[in-house]
């Protein structure tokens, strides 16, 4: 739908088709997303008093509450267009400081010490300003992860991932600090459940379940003990459990009384849970796990509009991720084209018929007769995901 919108009424993500009055003789080179305050000032010095925008193609980012007010200023960063493989060794260097911080959590509390905030707020916030950035290299980290090592990187992915929904949804920095703190910490009442429950490599019997059920409470009472910690962080470490329906755990919530925050983590868990590989299964490709999150919505365990803006969040094909393209080349995602979600930005490295590697070729689907045919994993070319990273980075 295309309306008139005075240079006043306009906002970062609102779709520009072309300029409806001005004073001077500015014209577009082509329609395009307003990407910063600055490209508004831009236009009003340029003397365009009003433009025509197309809200079917806007991008969501008005806001229900002051305190989900966008922060400062998202400027061009709400739109990365460099490659994202330059920059996977910046972002897992800090996925794997994360994990060191982790691991220092996991052993405070096994041996009865009290838990320090600070080192835990510190990686987090240094995680958000990265996104804030760009929240594509991190989002690909989460996709190379190890199988042995999911029960520590979980919660560590969640805070990424939850981190990613918050800054796309345009909350404030203290609010998505606050998220990312508690999705660190929502599953670390783990640490006192048998391991024979928590490591069986199979699915639990229902007297197993209920005492996995019980890491909930467990981790209320270590977190709520921590000097600083938030109301907005516990939240989310209490209710990531809850469904909308009622039949939740450990409080059986109803959906009223469900924040907007515990809805998005446990949105951003379910996710983690389904894509990430583990020793004894595959994790589902991003498409099928997306079907998944969307049926719960239509159950009304999930909230369908945030499931919705979530899959909208990350892109049909995220970046990070494994296609087949119809030339018979695998390629990763390597950029979003946000006018054509379905036609991304790839970097083809292997081909399928010959079953080998292949020299790199970077395409922008929208512009390129190439066309995806499905999203894979590399398990089904007997691939690794960390071995691809190393031959594109080596590819340069």
């Amino acid at each position: 739908m295309i309306t008139i919108k005075k240079i006043s009424e306009l906002s970062v993500g609102h779709y520009v088709v072309e300029i409806a009055e001005q004073r001077g003789h500015f014209t577009l080179t082509q329609p395009d997303y307003i990407k910063s305050k600055r490209v508004i000032h831009n236009l009003s010095k340029k003397g365009v008093l009003s433009v025509k925008v197309d809200i079917s193609k806007s991008l969501d980012i008005k806001k229900t509450s002051p305190e989900e007010a966008p922060a400062a200023d998202y400027p061009a960063e709400y739109f990365p267009q460099a490659p994202v493989i330059r920059d996977i060794n910046k972002a897992r260097k800090l996925f794997n400081e994360s994990k060191e911080i982790q691991q220092q959590v996991i052993t405070d509390i096994q041996n009865g010490r009290q838990l320090d905030l600070r080192p835990i707020a510190d990686i987090t916030g240094q995680t958000m300003e990265v996104i804030i950035k760009d929240p594509d290299a991190l989002a690909c980290v989460i996709n190379i992860r190890e199988k042995d090592a999911y029960l520590l990187e979980h919660s560590i992915s969640v805070s990424v991932l939850i981190t990613i929904f918050a800054r796309y949804l345009g909350f404030q920095k203290k609010i998505i600090h606050q998220l990312a703190i508690g999705a660190f910490l929502h599953d670390v009442g783990k640490t006192k459940v048998p391991d024979a429950v928590l490591h069986k490599p199979a699915k639990l019997t229902q007297d197993e379940f209920e005492v996995m059920k019980t890491h909930v409470n467990h981790s209320i009472s270590i977190v709520k003990k921590l000097p600083g910690i938030t109301k907005v962080a516990l939240s989310v470490v209490a209710q990531h459990h809850e469904k909308l329906t009622g039949d939740g755990y450990p409080q059986q919530l109803s959906a009223d009384k469900i924040s907007r925050y515990s809805r998005m983590i446990t949105i951003c868990d379910i996710f983690d849970a389904l894509t990430a590989d583990r020793v004894y299964k595959e994790g589902y490709c991003h498409v099928k796990a997306f079907s998944i999150l969307r049926k719960l919505a239509r159950q009304h365990e999930l909230d369908g509009q945030l499931v919705d803006q979530f899959i909208r969040c990350m892109g049909v094909y995220p970046v990070g991720t494994l296609v087949e393209l119809n030339s018979q080349r695998l390629a990763i995602v390597d950029g979003r084209n946000l006018q054509d979600p379905i036609s991304p930005r790839v970097r083809s490295f292997y081909n399928v018929e010959h079953h080998h590697y292949m020299m790199t070729e970077d395409i922008d689907l929208a512009v390129k007769d190439d066309f995806i045919v499905k999203g894979v994993r590399a398990d089904e070319f007997n691939l690794d995901m960390n071995k691809i990273v190393e031959f594109l980075l080596m590819e340069g």
